[in-house]
Order: structure tokens, then C-alpha cells, then sequence
């Protein structure tokens, strides 16, 4: 069953598909936004010791390997941290409808993505993935952690300009759920069609019913536990990828079905949508 989770049940009061801002709760968000950013300042001097400690041998006095090891799992979980300020933040603004277009190569957008997806659980293959040379090789790491990378190498090595960090947090949160719910393997697609730039992240779990279909975007929505599926809750993430997409003048949709597995694509215009 496929769905259109971008057009499926979503009112707007404005055109293109923008949300009004009612007036206590722009108040409330705006709180919100600035209790997240002033957490960006403790965390930053958090992660400024923490380097320092780690490469300033001279100053603090020498480290164990245990310890090393310790302090470097928690500057791992400090920027896995600041990453979800960041993201709050981002949200925040794609909320507002406002776009921070800039121009990257999309390899390097992809590449940073599963670093940071593979930072938080597993070191040892962020950093091989930091040190791969070229695609082929790339492909090769992520296939030993069932992540089947499928993209042509003209595409790998393209420019684009797009919002680099909504683009970003949509790829990281697709595949951080697949990866998670996955039985062997997740297939990451990413092309160009028709002026769009297209990813799907598809995954060989036990899929979403179609009964699901419209709520699994809903926040903090999960899966009934009483049913044949496993729980599957995704929090903000499904619920945040949608409003990024729709911000960005995209589309999302979802085929799955109880015991197909679930595949997400996404479609995001390479010209920005008008104000």
C-alpha cells in the first residue's frame, strides 16, 4: 500500500501549504526555541574541555587508554547532543517557512549523515567511513553493516544548492528508523528525476500496517503493542521529516505493509519553492 503522507489529512491557511502561527502558541514556541538554544552554550564549553583534555597532554597530564576511551564516548554523546539542538532548531525555523539555501556536494552531505548515524552506536565504523576514499569503497564498508548504498557516481560527485541542513536531518532520520527496525539489510536510493532529488530509504522489517499509514506521522505516535507487529515508535523523527520535506516545497510517501517491510521516499524540488 502506497500513501502520501505530505497530502494525506494536512490543512493550510496559507498558500503553499505554510501553517499560520496562532498567537499563544507562536508565544510558547518561541520559549521553547530559546530554552534549546541556550543550551547550546553549556554544551559547547562541554565539548571545548573535553577536546582539550583529549589532545592536551602537557597541560592535564597523560590519560589511560581506559580513560581515553570513557572521555571519548562522552564527546561523542556531547555532539550527538548539540546535533539534536540543532535539529530542534532547524525544525523550528522550517516551521516558519524560512530556507537557508547554500551550495554542497552531495557526497559530502551523505557521508556526514552516516558518520553521525554511526558515531552515536558504533565508533569504530564512523571512522572507517570517515576514511574511505571513493564511493566503491564506501559502499563496500556500509554493505558489512547491512546498508545497501545505491547511487550513481556522477550523481555522488554533483553540486547542489539546497537547505543543507534540512536535507541532512531528513536522510539522518530516515535511516537512523530503518536501520533500527531492519531484519538484514536497508537499501538507501538516492537519483534525480524530473527536477527533483529523490531518496528512498527502504528497510526489510515487519512493515507498517496500512492502518498506520497516516498516523505513524503523527508525534510520539506508536504501533499497538497488542497487534502481530512489534512496537514501532518514532518520536519526533517521522513527524519532524514530514514538516522539513513539505517546508522545502517536497513530498513524502510511504509503501509498506504488515510484513513487507517499510520504504520512505522523498522528493525535493532542486528549485526552491516561491515564498
Amino acid at each position: 500500500m502506497r500513501r502520501d503522507a505530505s497530502r494525506a489529512g494536512r490543512g493550510s491557511d496559507k498558500p503553499g501549504g505554510r501553517r499560520e502561527r496562532i498567537g499563544p502558541m507562536g508565544r510558547n514556541r518561541i520559549k521553547i526555541d530559546l530554552l534549546i538554544h541556550d543550551l547550546k552554550v553549556p554544551l559547547s564549553v562541554i565539548e571545548a574541555g573535553l577536546v582539550s583534555m583529549l589532545t592536551r597532554e602537557e597541560k592535564y597530564g597523560p590519560l589511560t587508554d581506559k580513560q581515553k576511551k570513557v572521555l571519548k564516548r562522552v564527546l561523542r554523546n556531547t555532539r550527538r547532543t548539540i546535533t539534536l539542538v540543532n535539529d530542534a532548531l532547524e525544525l523550528g525555523r522550517s516551521r516558519e517557512g524560512r530556507l537557508n539555501l547554500t551550495s554542497f556536494q552531495l557526497s559530502n552531505l551523505i557521508e556526514q549523515s552516516l558518520v553521525e548515524i554511526f558515531d552515536y552506536a558504533d565508533s569504530n565504523t564512523a571512522e572507517r567511513i570517515r576514511a574511505c576514499k571513493d564511493l566503491r569503497t564506501l559502499k563496500a564498508e556500509l554493505a558489512r553493516k547491512g546498508l545497501k548504498l545505491d547511487i550513481e557516481e556522477p550523481l555522488w560527485c554533483r553540486q547542489y544548492t539546497l537547505d543543507q541542513p534540512k536535507v541532512t536531518q531528513i536522510l539522518r532520520n530516515l535511516l537512523t528508523n530503518a536501520l533500527k527496525y531492519k531484519r538484514n539489510e536497508v537499501r538507501l536510493w538516492i537519483g534525480e528525476e524530473d527536477g527533483f532529488l529523490c531518496i528512498s530509504v527502504r528497510d526489510d522489517g515487519e512493515g507498517i500496517p496500512e492502518m498506520y499509514h497516516e498516523r505513524i506521522f503523527e508525534c510520539y505516535f506508536q504501533m499497538d503493542q497488542t497487534g502481530s507487529c512489534p512496537v514501532r515508535g518514532h518520536g519526533l523523527g517521522l513527524a519532524g521529516v514530514l514538516i522539513l520535506v513539505e517546508d522545502m516545497g517536497g513530498t513524502l510517501t510511504l509503501e509498506s505493509g504488515q510484513g513487507r517491510g517499510a520504504e520512505f521516499s522523498v522528493k525535493i524540488p532542486l528549485a526552491p519553492p516561491r515564498s
